[in-house]
């Protein structure tokens, strides 16, 4: 990713279930609700250090994002409706997400 490619825009599309990404750069993308939501990057998620990712519950299907708060200029947290909070979506990962470059 080129450090100086910013989101544009997040357009969160409820009725697919996605999320739309789209950076200064013109490269665009979308990402699922449930992946967004598989690929937190929280402690809780992602597991602490080095070691294995803890065991997780499933993720529902019909998983909604309710909310987006920006985290200064480097990240957004997203509140799902299974009460999950505590991950910051940095704009490398939602690149990574979305875009995949």
């Amino acid at each position: 990713m080129s450090a100086l490619a910013w989101p544009a825009r997040l357009t969160f599309r409820a009725g697919a279930q996605e999320m739309l990404a789209e950076f200064d750069d013109g490269k665009s993308g979308t990402v699922g609700y449930k992946r967004l939501r598989e690929e937190s990057p929280s402690a809780e998620v992602q597991g602490h250090g080095g070691g294995p990712k803890p065991p997780q519950a499933p993720v529902p299907d019909d998983i909604r994002v309710l909310k987006a708060e920006p985290v200064g200029r480097y990240a957004v947290r997203l509140f799902f409706s299974d009460g999950h909070s505590s991950g910051l979506y940095t704009w490398d990962l939602i690149r990574a997400l979305t875009v995949g470059d």
